[in-house]
């Protein structure tokens, strides 16, 4: 039964696979060059297992102590995942000890293979979503703890890598810019950037421009709702 889960689930991750382990090895090989051992990568994707917030978390261990800043930034950079694990209890209802791990592990990625696809029949779905969430943080974990030891053995030049951080954020929205039939919410987070960062500086503007966008978005998001609906075909 798990073999048979596993065969069925390992297609699907395969494009995930390819993804991850050029991103995981660009954070590996950020994270080496920031100064720490393949440890702290492999731990974090581990442990933490967040994409953008592992990126960020290099930033901040750099930084001075600031726990409550972690602790805001960590969950406003992770807030969608509440939404996910929303929209999965029902699926994950009956699986007993996986589904602690199935929450756990899930990120944007598998999260889009466990909601959308359609379980081969004959397939246990519990064990299926498992291998699915197992499978790509193991791809992950591989790719991070892989980029810092070739950044640390190989002395790769690694001049200008710091700004992987900022290239993956710009391609992310990008990508959701491309998607959008309406701008407004995506202009109105660039607007509200660039003030908090004229207000507060380079240093402290990230928060309160996090926190901006958040309140403003619930605010207004009736009125993107029924704009959307309009522009749509």
């Amino acid at each position: 039964m798990r073999y048979k889960a596993l065969k069925a689930a390992f297609p699907y991750t395969l494009p995930i696979f390819t993804g991850f382990w050029f991103l995981g090895m660009a954070y590996g090989i950020y994270a080496n060059a920031s100064g720490f051992s393949f440890l702290y990568p492999m731990f974090m994707s581990l442990l933490i297992y967040g994409g953008s917030l592992e990126f960020v978390t290099v930033e901040m261990l750099l930084s001075p102590f600031a726990p409550v800043q972690v602790l805001i930034m960590a969950l406003l950079i992770q807030a969608r995942h509440l939404f996910y694990g929303l929209s999965m209890l029902d699926k994950f209802k009956g699986l007993g000890w996986k589904k602690y791990y199935l929450i756990f592990g899930m990120c944007d990625e598998t999260f889009s293979i466990n909601c959308s696809v359609d379980i081969p029949e004959g397939v246990d779905s519990g064990w299926f979503m498992f291998f699915v969430t197992l499978l790509n943080q193991l791809y992950w974990a591989g790719s991070a703890t892989l980029g810092a030891l070739a950044g640390s053995l190989l002395h790769i030049n690694t001049e200008g890598i710091s700004f992987v951080m900022t290239a993956m954020f710009v391609v992310i929205f990008l990508e959701q810019w491309m998607k959008e039939t309406n701008h407004t919410a995506s202009i109105l987070g660039l607007l509200i950037s660039v003030i908090c960062l004229i207000c507060f500086g380079a240093d402290a503007f990230l928060i309160p421009t996090m926190i901006l966008i958040v309140v403003l978005l619930a605010l207004l998001k009736p009125r993107l709702d029924k704009k959307e609906q309009e522009d749509s075909p």
